[in-house]
């Protein structure tokens, strides 16, 4: 599993002497019109960085350190005497919201003298595998218990030829797409998304999700209302477990409002669906003003000026023969999104584990495999909620027998699903197997996901040629070739990390384009989504990474770490932010947390992207609209 943590560096064009600070600028020279001349060089070292290469500035006490993961670029970039590096030390206060206006300085806050060549090349030390670091200057007392952030001037024979502003990517847990594994059938292991440090998560049932339409005014629905999608469902076999309610209002009129009215929607489709089944439902509610619907409709109609006007501006507008003429709109805007997480019926339930493990073992003896099939269903929803050891499978007496090799299979399979430690002695047991039923579809299946996850983790000798024939003669089992494809793009990004590895990056990028051409072949999950993302985003494809979640982030039912990820990999980009539909995105985050929103925008120390985002007066005016109060 990959959780990394790292800095993301942003260039900023050089501007004139004009707006310089009056402040020491030391002997650095602030060239105007012949930049391209005099930074020629140092231009065409940036220019040629491999993308991989990172660095930043770091803060221990009052030291500053400029880190760096390639020494061998760095030498290259501080080759001349006159060669170095300078800090830009940028106080918080700089972006107050009382401030009418933002003054635009090519230095931001408090210069510190430069370190040149000699100096870097001499302090240059390693700190840890691939890092290296040298002390570049001590922050002032002055500014101890300030909020603070730290850009860098690089310099070409003292002349300032590049300012960088640092920003800070949250990272989350991030692994290989989840192939699933063929229990009854294909079963898959959804994580929630969470952020790194929380790697825990609960294998999951049957899910649905669906829509119910609002009427306006309407807060109440009852049992009959709620029996034609509740008979839509065929819960024969199953109840439901847990429900997650997302009800959304039209944006017009008041929020307090209109937040209590969505919930007492949402509490009454709860409470009807309850009526339904004795088992108790864990219900799960949230409500808020649907924003985002409303700015993706208005556009291209004569009211999209109202997506230029502030969420205040937009309500008041929204009173008498507007309202009714956009009602038609509106109404599409009040809902709840339902998610139904539901159990299989078990008539074991209640059954002692000692007990459930007899009437296995009998059922096999037997032979009575339906009922030997039931019992270990409810043995593996025994394990979900933690009332049974996963070493109970062990005890489960399964014959190598053609005959039980479905249940054997799932036994070994759920084993693996729950321990990927078990991975190795698993593929042991499914090879066995695999000698009694060659051309049997979900061994086969199973025998090549839990390989590729060997290959992932080293706990094996692989030969790739012989595993990508492996992958691609599934087909010759009937396997489905969305299956096949998430599997091949699973291949490139193990290939991808380990070409990195030999730096590689030339063949590092052939398999990195690969899974960019070919995820959109089959679905993804949220939590795939994020795995992508991540991945395109270590190897400094960012661009990939947007246009992979750019649709999502419209999305009224987003999840939310997803769409905050998305937040951090466009708040920095200019282009992105000036889009007018961006603001339907960031009200999208407002809505789903709006606490965690606002911290985007601390110092990388306070776990914010960075608070240099004030700088773009649309980021500011949306921030102090909404967080500063």
């Amino acid at each position: 599993m990959k959780s990394k943590r790292f800095l993301i560096v942003l260039i900023l064009t050089i501007s004139g002497l004009n707006n310089l600070r009056a402040q020491n600028t030391y002997d650095i020279v602030f060239p105007d019109s012949n930049t391209s001349q005099v930074c020629q060089q140092c231009l065409e070292i940036f220019n040629q960085k491999p993308k991989e290469v990172r660095f930043s500035i770091k803060r221990e006490g009052n030291n500053l350190y400029f880190v760096v993961n390639d020494k061998k670029w760095f030498n290259l970039l501080f080759k001349n005497a006159g060669d170095g590096i300078a800090v830009d030390i940028v106080v918080r206060d700089r972006y107050k919201c009382e401030y009418e206006t933002i003054n635009n300085t090519q230095i931001r806050g408090l210069l510190l003298k430069p370190s040149y060549a000699k100096k870097l090349k001499s302090g240059l030390k390693p700190t840890g595998e691939n890092a290296y670091r040298v002390h570049v200057g001590r922050i002032p007392d002055a500014f101890i218990n300030d909020e603070l952030e730290y850009n860098i001037l690089f310099l070409s024979n003292k002349n300032l030829c590049n300012y960088y502003w640092v920003y800070h990517l949250e990272s989350y847990p991030w692994e290989l797409l989840d192939m699933g594994m063929y229990l009854d059938s294909l079963t898959y292991n959804p994580k929630e998304i969470k952020p790194s440090g929380s790697e825990e998560f609960v294998l999951r049932n049957k899910t649905l999700k669906f829509i119910i339409p609002f009427e306006k005014n309407k807060s109440e629905y009852l049992q009959d209302d709620i029996r034609p999608i509740y008979d839509s469902l065929k819960l024969t076999d199953f109840n439901i477990k847990t429900i997650k309610i997302k009800a959304y209002s039209s944006v017009e009129g008041r929020l307090e409002r209109n937040v209590e009215l969505q919930e007492q929607r949402a509490n009454s489709i709860a409470e009807a669906l309850q009526a339904f089944q004795t088992s108790t439902i864990k219900t799960e509610i949230s409500s808020s003003e649907n924003w985002v619907e409303f700015l993706n409709d208005i556009q291209g109609t004569k009211h999209e000026n109202l997506a230029n006007l502030s969420k205040e501006e937009t309500k008041a507008k929204l009173v008498g023969v507007l309202s009714k003429t956009l009602e038609p709109i509106l109404q599409k805007h009040r809902k709840a999104v339902l998610e139904l997480e539901l159990e299989k019926k078990d008539k074991y339930k209640n059954m002692l584990s000692n007990e459930l493990l007899l009437k296995f073992n009998t059922a096999i003896t037997e032979e009575n495999l339906s009922e030997a099939n039931a019992i270990q269903n409810s043995i593996f929803e025994k394990m979900k909620t933690k009332e049974i050891s996963p070493e109970f499978l062990r005890k489960m007496a399964i014959p190598k027998q053609s005959k039980f090799v479905k249940i054997f299979n799932k036994n070994s399979a759920y084993r693996y699903m729950l321990d990927v430690r078990e991975a190795v002695i698993v593929y042991n047991e499914l090879l066995e197997l695999e000698k009694l039923v060659p051309k049997n579809a979900e061994v086969k299946y199973n025998l090549t996901a839990i390989k590729i996850k060997l290959w992932h983790f080293k706990w094996q000798e692989v030969d790739e040629t012989k595993l990508k024939s492996q992958i691609n003669a599934l087909k010759n089992y009937g396997i489905d070739k969305t299956l096949i494809s998430r599997m091949m793009v699973n291949f490139h990004i193990i290939k991808a990390e380990n070409l990195m590895r030999k730096r590689d990056y030339a063949n590092k990028d052939k398999s990195v384009n690969y899974v960019n051409a070919n995820y959109k072949k089959f679905p993804l999950s949220n939590y795939d989504y994020l795995s992508l993302a991540q991945f395109f985003t270590y190897y400094a494809n960012t661009n990939m990474a947007i246009k992979l979640l750019d649709g999502k982030a419209k999305s009224i039912d987003v999840d939310e770490n997803l769409l905050f990820y998305y937040l951090n990999l466009t708040l920095v980009d200019i282009n992105s932010t000036n889009d007018p539909n961006y603001r339907t995105i960031m009200l999208n985050a407002i809505n789903l947390n709006k606490t965690r929103y606002c911290k985007l925008f601390n110092s990388i120390e306070k776990g914010g992207v960075t608070f240099q985002l004030l700088e773009y007066e649309y980021l500011r005016n949306t921030f102090c609209e909404d967080c500063h109060n």
